[in-house]
């Protein structure tokens, strides 16, 4: 065994006296390595085997910064466990702890969903770089990074990898990731705003202060100089440029760096090439005192791009800024009711299901729950975008989120943290707008070969005037570097959608998936269920039938109904009493399932249910005949005593008021309407018929209404589904864009592709004129992007663009596109 080997191995002695024979032993400290670990490290010219991160990340450090002869000519092992952990990686291990994951990780058996912060992304590069490094990870399902909100969401196998290692993988590439929370976002966000703005006014100071050495220098060109004082000029304006290069500029360089050790081309190299080269040669015509030299160009440069980035940043979080007023509506603090009956303040995140808290006017519901105490207003406006408060009094549900306007309430808390409406609300709205349509990905795809293929061109001109002007090939190279920009490739598909997903969510239309405002840009025929939907979904009154001889009018039938029913909880029996004034009580009520309900008022025994129940009290008096039915639609109930029935109540599930406004306006579009119904023929005709739908299909099962879509879809339809219910789910996730109503199952609205969560029928041609602004918008991003680098590219080349008129094109390429896209703000 050579000398070195019998050195460097850790501990060897105490290894073979503790380690059972064929336990792989870890590199670094000695440990044994656990079983089913795959760390390693190449140490040496050898893979190496680790028994975790902390030990992996120190060895790849030592070799990284050439220290591996630690390895060569230790005498001891190094240290062992929370000697060698890192402390950064120490306080990450913290999110491992199940009860600290349980306010931000969702679960489902051992897959795991949460939302990050990523903090110093300066570019699209940047989520590119981070999207493929952290994919690649074993146990990484899905990550996806949306760079207009810095928010990522990962989902992860808990078996195979945990949050720490990701939230270390992350850092490894020299960015910060830590759990979302809003306060720490929006503390992020001002620190990248103040770090932002220092780099810029260093820039701004410097450059200032060298163009006007550089003033000095040009005129000593025309009217002469003394050599010493050029010099001393030059060495002075050096000087000024190194807090530029060091401080300002360091961004660009570090980001090039981090793209070029994973064998990627970013879209920071042709920048730090340009101030690199710039640099490099004005150092090297002042040390030997020949030449020219530029730092007033590359000061300039950097301001220039560093106040374009600056801008674009500012609306970049004007743009998610309704995903942001959605962050911060849950409060820090609730007033929990204990067991003896006193309030204690705590803070959310310590509150549990059961727990009983008090919610006083103007404060916000800490989490989700139901009334059991007070009645009150609730301001849901933030959450559903309908502007009036809606009532609320015991056993109503109130999400966490919502203002409570006028009296105190008292509620029962079921759902907190990442279980809560509101969780799950942003869960969808941060897929949404981090996954890409397809124009997008098309854009991203050639953002990434445009760099090469820029370095490409940029070698040729280069090479033609080297031969035919050699005294201008250097800053020609230079224009052509500065004044390209894929950035505004990058940014022309996610700057649009974070504008249009936070112009929706405030309509109270949720966007769930990325692709959603594509195809629903191209849609040409509305698809609507009925219950729940069109309709309300809950019964009401329609009118009250006397029969003849009944010798009860529609106000006694109503009043009669109304005290059987008070005591029941079934939709007919709320439909009944909705219209019903206090007034007479029942007695001995018996209450039937499926038939109705039976009791006695006034001392005579009355029955209200359906017709063969409340005809059979009536028929025990022989010369009583069984009362014809109505010709009416809807649910059909009959009251009868013991001599005779008394008169039918006949009950719809009621049309919602703006159902034939939205379908009118949807036929001036030139859209298709049609409607697909599981209820009767006969009234889905009678309901369609009264809004306008001409195409009408009734008593269709799940599998029926899928059928039908697809023949849609066959004759070349582009079909937005608007659903409700279980039975929806299927040809939800059928259609090719759908929508759920906000108050249907989560079934329906984990198929659909966007929620109405205000189930205001108006936001859906709302919806269509945003999705279709949206398209074009993106499309004029990237005409843009690309019209500019097509007229820019042979100007550059052509040695009619100067360095500094390039940093402002440059700049103003990438701001036009982000300015663009707010436009859709307003929409």
């Amino acid at each position: 065994m050579p000398e070195s080997e019998a050195i460097f191995a850790p501990s060897p002695d105490r290894q073979a006296a503790e380690q059972p024979e064929g336990i792989l032993s870890c590199f670094h400290c000695g440990l044994p390595v656990p079983k089913g670990a795959t760390y390693s490290a190449r140490v040496l010219g050898e893979d190496r085997p680790m028994c975790c991160p902390g030990c992996k990340a120190v060895a790849e450090a030592i070799v990284e910064g050439g220290m591996e002869d630690y390895y060569r000519y230790r005498t001891e092992a190094s240290p062992q466990g929370h000697e060698l952990v890192p402390r950064e990686l120490e306080s990450l291990r913290l999110y491992d702890r199940e009860a600290l994951q349980r306010s931000f990780v969702t679960r489902d058996g051992d897959l795991r969903e949460a939302a990050l912060i990523l903090e110093g992304m300066t570019c699209p590069a940047c989520v590119w770089l981070n999207e493929k490094y952290v994919r690649a990870l074993p146990g990484v399902i899905a990550f996806s990074i949306n760079y207009s909100t810095q928010r990522a969401r990962v989902q992860w196998d808990d078996r195979q990898i945990q949050l720490s290692d990701i939230l270390q993988a992350i850092t490894s590439l020299g960015y910060s990731a830590h759990p979302f929370d809003a306060g720490r976002q929006e503390a992020s966000a001002k620190r990248e705003r103040t770090v932002a703005l220092r780099r810029v006014g260093v820039a701004g100071l410097s450059m200032m202060q060298v163009m006007m050495l550089a003033i000095a220098l040009y005129s000593g060109d025309f009217s002469g100089m003394d050599e010493a004082l050029r010099n001393y000029l030059r060495w002075a304006s050096l000087l000024l440029t190194l807090p530029v290069m060091f401080y300002s500029a360091s961004g660009f360089f570090i980001s090039a760096w981090r793209e070029l050790k994973i064998k990627r081309l970013g879209m920071d190299l042709p920048i730090s090439l340009t101030l690199g080269l710039s640099f490099i040669a004005s150092v090297w015509a002042t040390v030997t005192q020949s030449g020219e030299v530029y730092f007033d160009t590359v000061t300039m440069f950097v301001f220039l791009l560093l106040t374009g980035r600056y801008l674009e940043m500012v609306a970049r979080h004007k743009a998610s800024a309704a995903a942001d007023a959605l962050v911060k509506l849950l409060p820090t603090i609730a007033a929990r009711i204990t067991a003896q009956g006193e309030e204690e303040m705590i803070p959310v995140i310590e509150l549990n299901s059961g727990d009983r808290v008090r919610i006083r006017p103007g404060e916000s519901v800490p989490a989700d729950g139901v009334v059991i105490e007070g009645r009150s207003s609730v301001d849901e406006s933030l959450l559903t975008g309908e502007s009036l408060p809606s009532g609320r009094g015991v056993g109503d549900v109130l999400i966490g989120g919502s203002v409570n306007v006028e009296s105190p309430l008292l509620m029962r808390v079921d759902k907190v943290g990442a279980d809560t409406m509101l969780s799950s609300i942003l869960r969808l709205l941060d897929r949404a707008q981090a996954e890409k349509p397809r124009i997008g990905e098309i854009a991203d795809r050639a953002a990434q070969w445009f760099v090469l293929g820029l370095l490409i061109t940029s070698a040729l001109v280069a090479a033609w005037w080297w031969v035919h002007e050699p005294a201008r090939a250097f800053w020609v190279v230079i224009s052509l570097l500065a004044i390209t920009c894929p950035c505004a490739l990058g940014l022309a598909t996610p700057a649009a959608l974070t504008a249009a997903t936070g112009s929706l969510t405030r309509l109270g239309l949720l966007v769930t998936r990325g692709h959603a405002l594509e195809t629903l840009a191209k849609t040409n025929h509305v698809v609507f269920d009925k219950t729940g939907t069109l309709t309300y979904g809950r019964l009401t009154l329609e009118k009250i039938i006397p029969l003849p001889d009944a010798g009860m009018d529609t106000e006694q039938i109503l009043a009669v109904a109304a005290a059987l029913e008070r005591a029941s909880e079934h939709p007919v029996a709320k439909a009944i009493l909705a219209d019903a004034p206090a007034g007479i009580s029942a007695e001995s009520i018996r209450a039937l399932p499926g038939q109705g309900i039976e009791g006695w008022v006034d001392g005579q025994r009355y029955r209200v249910g359906n017709a063969d129940f409340a005809a059979q009290l009536a028929q025990q008096n022989a010369a009583q005949k069984s009362p014809v039915t109505p010709d009416e639609s809807g649910t059909l109930v009959l009251l009868a005593n013991e001599q005779r029935a008394l008169g039918w109540l006949v009950l719809r599930d009621k049309a919602r008021d703006e159902a034939r406004e939205v379908i009118s306006d949807l036929h001036a579009r030139g859209i298709k309407v049609s409607l697909l119904s599981g209820d009767r023929p006969a009234e889905a005709q009678r309901m369609g018929a009264s809004l306008g739908i001409k195409q009408i299909f009734g008593g269709l099962h799940p599998q029926d209404k899928l059928e039908q879509l697809r023949r849609f879809q066959g004759d070349g339809d582009v079909v937005l589904m608007v659903g409700d219910g279980v039975n929806d789910a299927p040809v939800l996730a059928g259609a090719q864009v759908s929508l759920a109503m906000g108050g249907g199952t989560q079934l329906a609205q984990s198929s659909a592709d966007m929620i109405l969560l205000s189930e205001n029928l108006r936001h859906i041609p709302a919806g269509l004129n945003v999705a279709r602004k949206t398209m074009r918008i993106i499309h004029e991003n990237l005409a843009w992007a690309l019209g500019y680098n097509i007229i820019a590219i042979p100007a550059a080349a052509a040695g009619f663009v100067p360095p500094w008129l390039a940093a402002i094109g440059m700049s103003l390429s990438s701001l036009v596109v982000v300015l663009n896209a707010l436009r859709l703000r307003r929409a």
